[in-house]
């Protein structure tokens, strides 16, 4: 025969563990997975789920009052050197998965600059989404993203930031089952 000790220590730990896995809560989208300021551009990253369903992975680039970002489609070393495109980018170290291409939130306008034609967006907040695919697995994950823009006046240029890793903790994608 057990002694009630032992029972009683046996229920409390089943109990326990019943708690512990019914308060595991499943995150809430959008999940805020960092921000930070560089060179006068506030910069939050957000993971987010789209109408559709799929995960979006989401930059916000705000730059200064009267400073534009230059366009996701330029080239990487700007035009004759002058620029840098907005861009949000997974490492080859990612453990999620790109399904698809960067789309702005807003379109792009042509600005001209030493006879050179550029692409720029709007004063203002930028958006960059990304749909990706989470990684296998019920828990969170340290990984990493790429980050490159840069802020201009109609005169004035902050420095560019190339190439940026930004650490974030994502969710893996069973995590979100059962909701």
């Amino acid at each position: 025969m057990k002694s009630p000790v032992f029972t009683t220590v046996r229920l409390s730990v089943v109990l326990l563990s019943i708690v512990v896995v019914s308060c595991t809560s499943v995150p809430n989208l959008p999940i805020q997975l960092a921000s930070f300021s560089e060179n006068d551009v506030s910069v939050s990253i957000a993971l987010e789920q789209s109408s559709a369903g799929n995960y979006l992975l989401s930059a916000t680039f705000t730059p200064p009052d009267g400073y534009h970002l230059y366009s996701k489609d330029i080239p990487v070393r700007g035009i004759n050197g002058i620029g840098r495109p907005t861009l949000l980018e997974l490492t080859e170290e990612s453990q999620m998965k790109a399904l698809g291409s960067v789309a702005d939130s807003t379109p792009p306008e042509k600005f001209y600059f030493e006879h050179n034609e550029f692409q720029v967006y709007p004063l203002g907040a930028v958006i960059l989404s990304l749909p990706i695919e989470l990684p296998p697995g019920r828990g969170w994950v340290s990984d990493e993203l790429k980050l490159t823009f840069m802020a201009c006046s109609s005169n004035l240029c902050k420095p560019p930031v190339e190439g940026k890793i930004v650490a974030i903790r994502v969710p893996e994608a069973e995590l979100f089952d059962n909701q």
